[in-house]
């Protein structure tokens, strides 16, 4: 169990992300594809009926006693939770409303945000935005780990602490990588979430808002839809950046992890990424690919090959762009 894992330092690269030049070929190809390229309406009804699904559990577990609201919270409201930040993250490429409504989308993320019980909305998109065109980018991607993260976490037992804790370090590290001043829409989710979390105790007390954060935290951590923030980028196999996942969670997940097909079509909401895969099949066929996000996590913590150290990193070169 103490074992210490071989690696020592990121994988430095000094080429470009792979995912810009095969959407060039893919489009070249196929260019039916662009007609996937529009929002996701349902999207819109399936954020609603969630946001009122946990409203719903968020009186159910007032009243049951400590060992149940854990368990609940769990169960199902950790399940709840990682879902919506996956459907944030839909929101956040502006797949709800489309891009000519672009500020739509930012406000309908604030009201996905709600549930979850901190503010997360408005920042996830400014930093997701740049692991997107920056990929591995040296202190700008807050995706990829700090040498810190590396170097602590270089044992089974403190890579199976550092899944556990994964919620703080996704935190923690945009303010140690690459902080960014407050902006006016960050202080409004800020002041809806307050409002929203004063609303829920005072109406249904201390039990509804341990279950709210319970959840968020608990569904962000060790829990089987998290192999996917391993899944995606972490380095298995040598010279591969990018991962995809064919299992049944995508299901709760909006199709996150057929991540090679989001990368390289961004603006394809989750719910056509299938068809990418289907109608390109010659580029994703025979890329590396997972079955089981729980294989995942157990492969990372007993893997002494594999830490946080595990990834991609780039210099980046002339301008860099951010949110």
């Amino acid at each position: 169990m103490g074992n210490t894992v071989a690696r020592e330092d990121f994988e430095w690269v000094y080429t470009d992300q792979p995912h810009a030049d095969r959407r060039k070929e893919i489009l070249a190809k196929h260019p039916e594809i662009k007609a996937l390229m529009k929002p996701d309406y349902n999207l819109i009804w399936v954020v609603v009926l969630m946001v009122l699904a946990q409203l719903t559990a968020f009186y159910l577990v007032k009243d049951l006693d400590w060992k149940w609201v854990v368990f609940w919270a769990y169960v199902f409201g950790s399940c709840i939770s990682h879902s919506m930040t996956l459907a944030i993250h839909e929101i956040s490429h502006n797949s709800a409303f489309g891009n000519s409504k672009a500020m739509w989308n930012r406000w309908f993320g604030i009201f996905a945000n709600l549930p979850l019980g901190l503010p997360y909305s408005i920042s996830f998109k400014r930093y997701h935005m740049d692991h997107h065109r920056y990929l591995g980018g040296d202190g700008i991607d807050v995706d990829i780990p700090t040498n810190f993260e590396g170097w602590f976490f270089c044992t089974r037992f403190r890579k199976f602490i550092w899944i556990v804790l994964q919620p703080f370090f996704y935190a923690i590290r945009p303010l140690c990588i690459n902080p960014k001043p407050i902006t006016r829409l960050e202080i409004i989710n800020l002041l809806a979430q307050l409002a929203f979390d004063v609303v829920i105790y005072y109406l249904w007390g201390i039990k509804s808002i341990f279950y709210m954060l319970a959840g968020s935290v608990l569904g962000l951590g060790l829990h089987p839809i998290s192999g996917h923030f391993i899944a995606e980028h972490y380095m298995f196999l040598k010279g591969h950046e990018t991962y995809s996942y064919y299992g049944p969670l995508n299901l709760l997940t909006f199709n996150v992890g057929y991540h090679n097909e989001h990368h390289d079509f961004p603006n394809i909401p989750g719910k056509s990424l299938p068809l990418v895969k289907k109608i390109a099949a010659e580029y994703y066929d025979n890329l590396p690919q997972y079955n089981s996000w729980i294989k995942v996590l157990y492969d990372f913590v007993m893997d002494d090959t594999i830490s946080p150290y595990s990834r991609m990193k780039r210099q980046l070169k002339g301008e860099v762009k951010q949110d």
